[in-house]
């Protein structure tokens, strides 16, 4: 059955409210998280709240909204990113690109995870599998994109997919070797805030869960 888009105001009053989280995440320091010499970077959260309680469609805009302060920061507005702009000297277009489609489609993929995976599981545990996957897809989408695009760029093998030796590293090694800690500590952070958060609203009866398969095979 095809879902009716249908915009309310309490969905465009959690949509500015994400956005303002969003913009405040990638503004100021507050959406990075050093814990020793790892940072977690918090922006993929908002984009999982999203997901759960606005569905794909929101969980893609806001996806865009992450994507697009993403590359703000290419050009030294918020909170600078050293690769981002890095990657804008070499071609604008093409950052702009790797930084705004992978979040957009992590968001609108985690809001289709959501809406199967509750059908299936309980609530509570849809919201922290959503979470998790929102991080974790970030982190893929984000480093093939990065690969794609940039990967035959000399500068950017140069300073980034050489190792100590001087010797360019494979596509494949230089993603798992770039998911570092980083990711790991970024998704548990994820599950743990989105999956709360989600859980949270659903309780409040703030935000509705598709009915499980068997609910509904019940009061077929």
């Amino acid at each position: 059955m095809k879902e009716k888009a249908r915009i309310s105001t309490k969905s465009l009053v959690l949509m500015g409210l994400l956005t303002a989280i969003i913009a405040v995440f990638a503004c100021t320091p507050i959406g990075s998280i050093p814990i020793g010499p790892l940072v977690i970077t918090l922006n993929v959260i908002p984009v999982a709240i999203a997901a759960i309680a606005l569905g794909p469609i929101g969980g893609a805009a806001m996806g865009a909204v992450f994507g697009f302060f993403s590359f703000l920061q290419c050009i030294d507005i918020g909170v600078p990113s050293a690769m981002g702009i890095f990657t804008f000297d070499i071609s604008p277009w093409m950052t702009f690109v790797q930084r705004f489609v992978p979040r957009v489609l992590d968001g609108f993929l985690v809001g289709c995870i959501f809406r199967l995976v509750s059908k299936i599981t309980d609530a509570k545990i849809s919201c922290f599998i959503t979470g998790f996957c929102t991080a974790l897809l970030n982190t893929i989408f984000f480093m093939s994109a990065l690969v794609l695009l940039f990967g035959n760029n000399d500068s950017f093998v140069e300073k980034y997919m050489t190792d100590e030796n001087g010797k360019a590293k494979s596509a494949v090694i230089y993603v798992l070797t770039s998911i570092s800690l980083n990711a790991v500590f970024e998704m548990i952070a994820a599950t743990i805030v989105a999956g709360a958060v989600g859980f949270a609203l659903i309780k409040a009866k703030l935000i509705s869960v598709p009915v499980k398969n068997t609910d509904a095979e019940r009061n077929s």
